[in-house]
């Protein structure tokens, strides 16, 4: 099954700090906050939620095709993910912007504090999806991952028009949606994508119930840091998937790009949903071990060692159609 990913290319500048936020807050000044935090290192890295994701699925050989909007300066950044898979031929390249830049800094607890510029990604609006597939291979799945929140809810509604099944991951953009339009992007998707913090977020937004969130999507898929990722789907049992066990944090940036991409790479090939999450979480940590987002290699072999480490002999086997059988 090929997929869309639509959303964020971005350039990400990665900062270090040696000590602990937590410790640089306090309570009584919360509401004057003015603080500049001395980092020891500068990573200057590829990234964006979307390009961090069809970089994940090109890896598995899946040919993504990437949707999004980018400036003048995209050159060098397009070769690389050509390189590794990518079909960007529904990138749009803005002449008047730049791409968009991600600023985090990290502290020595893997906590973040991060600012993100939008440039060329305001243009996103912009792409209609029934013009560009026009003519093409119809994807079988279109990832809607965070971006412009008016390209959010266009590329959904042209998806519900096409007859396109999606997936929802406003994850970031929650901060920026009202309810309504959270429960637009959410609404009819097949799956959908958050972390433990940003699914509580979701309900408060669309004041929906845990369960009336299940009625409305295919399957709901949480992500829960150390704790692995619970699977959901209205009427049956929950599934939770531990997460791949001491895995040294080098960076946390891309973490959860890496496991949809390796959950949906399983997913495409019509894998059981156990054993996908199993391939998320273990690209996961592969991620989680480097820094930046897309300075790994998505090695089947590795990744088949990864999932028979973590989840015993034989959990490798039922993903042999996404990595071939395990030595």
């Amino acid at each position: 099954m090929r997929i869309a990913v639509t959303g964020s290319i971005a350039t990400d500048h990665l900062m270090v700090f040696p000590g602990r936020f937590a410790e640089q807050l306090l309570p009584e000044q919360l509401a004057h906050v003015s603080l500049s935090f001395l980092v020891d290192g500068l990573e200057i890295r590829r990234g964006g939620v979307a390009a961090n994701i069809a970089f994940g699925l090109g890896g598995f050989g899946l040919s993504p095709l990437l949707v999004a909007a980018v400036g003048t300066d995209f050159a060098e950044y397009e070769v690389w993910l050509k390189e590794h898979g990518v079909d960007t031929s529904g990138v749009r390249v803005c002449a008047q912007r730049q791409t968009a830049r991600f600023m985090c800094i990290t502290d020595q607890d893997a906590n973040q504090i991060a600012a993100f510029y939008a440039g060329a990604m305001a243009e996103s609006r912009e792409i209609d999806l029934r013009v560009l597939l026009a003519g093409t291979e119809r994807p079988g799945l279109v990832l809607i991952s965070p971006d412009d929140p008016a390209a959010m809810l266009r590329h959904t509604a042209e998806c519900r028009e096409l007859g396109i099944p999606f997936a929802a991951d406003p994850s970031q953009q929650l901060a920026r949606l009202d309810g309504d339009q959270v429960r637009d992007l959410v609404d009819g998707a097949t799956w959908l994508f958050t972390n433990e913090y940003e699914a509580a977020l979701l309900m408060e937004r669309t004041g929906w119930s845990r369960d009336e969130v299940l009625a409305a999507v295919g399957t709901w898929v949480t992500t829960l840091g150390e704790k692995g990722v619970r699977v959901e789907h209205a009427g049956q049992p929950s599934l939770t998937v531990p997460a791949v066990p001491d895995v040294a944090t080098a960076d946390p940036t891309g973490v959860g790009d890496a496991f949809r991409a390796g959950f949906l790479a399983a997913v495409s090939h019509r894998v059981p949903l156990e054993p996908a999450a199993r391939l998320g979480c273990a690209l996961a940590s592969v991620v989680l071990g480097s820094v930046g987002s897309q300075s790994h290699e998505v090695d089947p072999a590795h990744l088949s060692t990864v999932v028979e480490r973590a989840y015993g002999p034989g959990a490798a086997r039922p993903l042999a159609p996404v990595l071939g059988e395990p030595a």
